[in-house]
């Protein structure tokens, strides 16, 4: 397992010297744990009961949970580290940049949740929480600067929390108002029923106008995008909050943050739109867009991923003339067939920008339901999609650049 934590962690600085971990058994549980801190904002936890992974989390990862705050906050107090911290250090604050792996082995499983993958057998918290409390005490008394490292972690994670609180009140506030709270560049539909309603998030203003012209309005809302939106890998909660692009998204779809089981957890009750579709240019930098919006997708609405809400759009790359004929291409071999089926030396047309369509070719190629592709946006491994995230759009450069050289010879340039 410390091999695996350095595969999912290897995009990102770690903060300790070594991975910790260990292997035993607890009230005849065993019990497998494996951990890092690093220098991100994200919490990225992974559990398994007899090797399969539970989703949705379980008796196992509450005991890691309870272990860890425990075991770290006492160290923290005898320290003396917290004398100087005038708020309380909650829980969540112990686990932001910290990537763990927790594995337990169960007799008899109960499974329980929407997906039957989150655990249900009680005994096996109190097996997980004394484990990790064991193996965390014997790690910060062997390792002092480590242990340092990981509170002062987990002081500046309270710190952003409490600027981030008031951040986020500030949407939460905005998002419950009335339909005249709205952002004022939001163009809804008349439909009221969220499972018919879809929103297209529009990269600028100028396609942004195009698509509201060529909309259905029944049932299609237009939101126009300033540009590129906040990297929210490399930004602090409170900043995340307080991007505006960003607050205009949670009040359109009237989503909020926290349920009455968990006060940061996404609140869907009050979705407007059960299709989200990111509709961006044709070219490098509208890839980059889409793939800055889906980074805030799966860090801070990865529930509307994993309930299928989320799709991207794809407008055609080509247009193809010939006399009066006129055929949409969405990729090369497309493109060439068109032209040989219309005999050759026929204009083409790149399109690189969704300003380059009018309204009624938007419609037709790209938002009519009856002739649109969409693709629908799945996690099929999330330890993996947290991975690829934290090395295109965290800090670390290396990752990154190894990553562009071994796929270079893929790219095609379009000039």
């Amino acid at each position: 397992m410390p091999e695996f934590i350095k595969y999912l962690d290897s995009t990102r600085e770690q903060l300790t010297s070594q991975v910790i971990s260990m292997e035993g058994e607890k009230n005849g549980i065993p019990v497998e744990v494996a951990m890092v801190y690093n220098t991100s904002y994200a919490e990225n936890l992974h559990s398994y009961v007899n090797n399969i992974n539970t989703h949705e989390g379980g008796t196992h990862l509450s005991g890691f949970r309870r272990g860890l705050t425990g075991t770290l906050k006492k160290y923290a107090d005898e320290s003396g580290l917290l004398k100087n911290v005038k708020f309380d250090i909650a829980g969540d604050d112990f686990r932001e940049g910290l990537t763990a792996i927790i594995s337990v082995k169960v007799a008899e499983p109960q499974f329980e949740g929407q997906t039957k993958t989150k655990l249900g057998n009680r005994e096996v918290s109190a097996a997980v929480s004394q484990s990790v409390s064991e193996m965390l005490t014997n790690y910060l008394e062997e390792n002092p600067n480590d242990a340092k490292i990981i509170v002062q972690k987990v002081i500046l994670a309270a710190t952003a929390r409490h600027a981030a609180r008031k951040a986020r009140e500030m949407v939460q506030r905005k998002t419950v108002m009335s339909i005249g709270g709205l952002p004022g560049k939001l163009s809804d539909c008349s439909e009221t029923d969220p499972a018919q309603c879809e929103i297209f998030l529009v990269e600028g203003d100028s396609a942004g106008g195009t698509a509201k012209q060529g909309r259905d309005r029944n049932f299609q809302a237009i939101l126009p995008l300033r540009g590129k939106i906040l990297n929210v890998e490399k930004a602090m909660q409170h900043k995340v909050f307080e991007n505006e692009e960003i607050k205009n998204m949670f009040t359109a779809l009237g989503v909020s943050i926290g349920t009455e089981e968990d006060p940061r957890a996404l609140n869907l009750s009050k979705v407007r739109y059960h299709k989200v579709v990111i509709m961006c240019d044709a070219d490098v930098d509208g890839s980059h867009i889409a793939t800055l919006i889906l980074t805030f997708f799966f860090r801070y609405m990865k529930e509307m991923v994993e309930q299928g809400y989320i799709y991207i759009a794809t407008p055609p790359l080509y247009l193809v003339k010939k006399g009066q004929k006129r055929e949409y291409a969405w990729d090369d071999d497309q493109r060439d067939l068109i032209v040989q089926q219309m005999g050759g030396s026929a204009a083409i047309q790149r399109y690189k920008g969704l300003g380059e369509m009018n309204a009624e070719q938007l419609w037709d190629t790209t938002m009519n339901p009856e002739f649109r592709t969409l693709r629908k946006v799945v996690i099929d491994s999330p330890a993996e999609a947290d991975r690829v995230f934290s090395m295109l759009m965290g800090d670390e450069v290396p990752p990154r650049r190894d990553f562009i050289e071994r796929n270079a010879k893929y790219a095609k340039i379009d000039v």
